[in-house]
């Protein structure tokens, strides 16, 4: 906030680059015979896993467009990645981002997690309205000012 309690954004300038990463997770609880058909091919909008993973990453690179006062950050890397609990019907969502910059990506890998999840219920939606996401957090942080955190 500034002076007179206003929203700003935050000024970054006079900070110097440095290499930064992020890493966050969520979770999307699903049927398990929802999970079997996604492991097995059977979601008629396609494959799943592979459109979330876009969705993630182009979330990712758009995260200054969505949420505001964010500063746009040249991502030089972004992962999105699943691991799947088909008896619990449990997807874990992780995502890594990495950049060279003088603000940190913890929102990047935040915002992929998020839409990779809502891509997941979005093709899913047909056979499984119950689906939740959740969960969603940093699970670690390197570089910056502020030093490093681990969840």
């Amino acid at each position: 906030l500034d002076a007179e309690g206003k929203a700003r954004m935050v000024d970054v300038g006079g900070k110097p680059d440095s290499i930064r990463m992020a890493v966050a997770s969520g979770t999307v609880t699903m049927l398990p015979e929802t999970l079997a058909m996604i492991l097995q091919g059977k979601v008629d909008k396609g494959d799943v896993f592979t459109l979330a993973r876009i969705a993630g990453i182009n979330a990712a690179k758009h995260t200054w467009e969505l949420i505001p006062l964010a500063h746009q950050i040249p991502l030089s890397y972004i992962t999105v990645d699943f691991e799947t609990d088909p008896l619990a019907g449990r997807v874990r969502i992780v995502a890594s981002a990495r950049t060279t910059a003088k603000t940190g990506v913890e929102m990047e890998a935040l915002a992929a997690v998020s839409l990779a999840g809502l891509t997941i219920y979005d093709m899913c939606k047909a056979v499984d309205r119950a689906m939740v996401i959740g969960e969603v957090g940093l699970l670690e942080k390197r570089g910056g000012t502020h030093g490093d955190y681990s969840a």
